[in-house]
């Protein structure tokens, strides 16, 4: 269930209208549901619940702080790809224990300081990088927590930049050579093999690439647990979320919407899923993202001006690609719908940002209904890679973010005053003196 809906002709997330959110903290402005949060984690808990599991949210979907301390306080552990993200998780008052430690290019600096928190695990995408983990270790005298990353070469067929199961991508251990990996780790002194780990793309919304992944590497994991006494073994995340149009005029159901589009749901994600592991005997993890927080969130935006050509109606609003990048990322489809609901006929609209660059738009062609400068709209499913993606390109502030919990509302980050954007910069010394020839 994601909680935005139209109550009336307001536009609301929970209990709280969002028009006037927009007016009192400005715009753009991003929205979080703490319920939709901690209700899409519980449901995907309670479907994995037949199986020894840990669901580790990965932190790189939206770190803000409030969000991770929603999901710290539902049980989750978390899924980290830098020092950074497992900085902010013990900021939120995450438990670095149940952390793994993922991406291909750790540094030393960054495995030290895994290492020194006690994480969970690594999760290994190269055999330079076992030998690094090691050494760092023995130099720590530590004994490293480890799974390799197995690339099980399954096409997930999800957006070209979100693959990341076959061998044309930069992920992971081509599935034939994981067994000599591992014999190889295993004289590391300082290694512990721990698991075994596989993820194939990002944004699936069919279970049958997770399974066929699964299936294709069941026998390289019993082998693998059998030889070193594995702990568990990671599915990855990529669970994939619906997009498209999802309010009517009542609260709608992620679930029922999913359904009608015979599109994953935690539950037939764990009935496809559980009856393949389940045989192991080892712990499950899943490490979802955009799946927990892509609905729980929107961007609120207003429009500036509304300038129509002999072959365009352009809605030119005050957020940007540098707020939202996914559109012009990834041509990603968010749902725009008026904080007030409008009647009459829709006109086809493109909707585009103030920032000099072609590609700054949200939507092209889609028929919209008709708004004027000083309407607000609100691009939806915006929770995951959105403000977590955003830059200070054209020299823009980072949005405000609020959180949401039933009627209540607080910020979970102030807007960024425009002189922080410069704050780390200065006039190198020689620029200031006098010119030889003044």
């Amino acid at each position: 269930m994601h909680d935005f809906y139209f109550a009336g002709n307001q536009l609301c997330c929970e209990g709280v209208a969002l028009a006037p959110l927009a007016r009192k903290f400005g715009t753009p402005l991003y929205v979080y549901s703490q319920h939709t949060l901690t209700d899409h984690f519980q449901k995907l808990d309670r479907a994995l619940a037949p199986v020894d599991h840990r669901i580790c949210y990965a932190v790189k979907a939206n770190a803000n702080l409030s969000v991770l301390r929603v999901l710290a306080n539902a049980g989750s552990g978390f899924d980290i790809v830098s020092a950074g993200e497992l900085r902010r998780v013990l900021a939120a008052g995450g438990d670095p224990q149940q952390c793994v430690f993922a991406g291909v290019g750790k540094t030393e600096k960054e495995i030290e300081f895994a290492l020194r928190q006690s994480v969970y695990s690594f999760h290994v995408e190269s055999e330079p990088e076992l030998l690094r983990i090691n050494r760092v270790a023995a130099r720590l005298k530590k004994l490293a927590p480890v799974a390799v990353r197995v690339n099980p070469n399954v096409a997930a067929k999800t957006h070209a930049k979100i693959t990341t199961g076959t061998y044309e991508n930069k992920f992971g251990i081509a599935v034939e050579q994981v067994a000599g990996v591992y014999a190889r780790a295993a004289k590391l002194k300082n290694l512990r093999l721990r698991g075994v780990q596989m993820h194939i793309g990002s944004q699936i919304t069919d279970a049958a690439p997770f399974a066929l992944a699964v299936q294709k590497l069941l026998p390289l994991v019993q082998r693998l647990k059998a030889m070193y006494a594995l702990e568990y073994f990671s599915l990855g995340g990529g669970l994939g979320i619906v997009y498209d149009p999802m309010l009517a005029s009542g609260q709608a159901s992620w679930w029922q919407t999913a359904a009608s589009k015979n599109l994953m749901t935690p539950a037939s994600y764990a009935a496809r899923l559980l009856p393949l592991v389940q045989p192991l005997g080892l712990k499950i993890l899943v490490e979802p993202g955009r799946f927990i927080c892509g609905n729980a969130g929107a961007l609120l935006t207003r429009v500036e001006f509304v300038k129509r050509t002999g072959k365009k109606n352009f809605v030119i609003v005050d957020a940007a690609m540098n707020d939202l990048i996914r559109p012009a990322f990834y041509d990603a489809h968010h749902e725009i719908v008026p904080l007030v609901k409008k009647g009459g006929a829709k006109l086809k609209s493109d909707v585009v940002g103030p920032i000099c660059e072609s590609g700054d738009y949200f939507c092209k062609d889609r028929p919209l209904p008709k708004v004027g400068a000083g309407d607000c709209l609100a691009l939806l499913s915006a929770g995951a890679y959105g403000f977590v993606m955003a830059s200070n390109y054209n020299a823009r502030p980072l949005a405000a973010e609020i959180l949401v919990n039933g009627r209540k509302y607080a910020v979970a980050r102030t807007r960024q005053p425009v002189e922080e954007i410069w704050a780390g910069e200065q006039v190198v010394a020689w620029l200031k003196e006098p010119c030889a020839h003044s």
